[in-house]
C-alpha cells in the first residue's frame, strides 16, 4: 500500500498539468522556452506516474484496468473483472 501522501502528491501533480495544459500548449507552438521554464516544474506531464487505483502501488501498472498487475490477478482469480479469466492449456 503506498503512503497517502505519495497518492496526495500525484493528485497535485495532475490538477497542475490539467491546470496549465493549455498555456503550455500555447507556449510550446510559439516556441518560447523562457515562458515555459517559468511555469511550475510539476505542470509537465511528464511528471506524472501511474498508479494502481485500489493501492496506489507505482510499479507493475497495467493500463487497459488501471491496476497493478498483484491486484490484477487477485480480481482475475475472483471473477471479479469480466471477460478474464485464468488460461489452462
Amino acid at each position: 500500500m503506498a503512503k497517502e501522501s505519495m497518492k496526495a502528491r500525484e493528485m497535485r501533480r495532475a490538477k497542475l498539468v490539467e491546470k496549465y495544459a493549455a498555456k503550455r500548449a500555447k507556449l510550446k507552438a510559439e516556441g518560447d522556452y523562457v515562458g515555459l521554464s517559468l511555469l511550475p516544474k510539476n505542470s509537465n506531464p511528464i511528471r506524472l506516474h501511474n498508479r494502481c487505483k485500489l493501492t496506489g502501488r507505482p510499479r507493475g501498472y497495467i493500463r487497459q484496468f488501471g491496476i497493478s498487475r498483484i491486484q490484477f490477478r487477485e480480481m482475475a482469480s475472483a471473477g471479479l473483472i469480466p471477460g478474464v479469466k485464468k488460461a489452462s492449456w
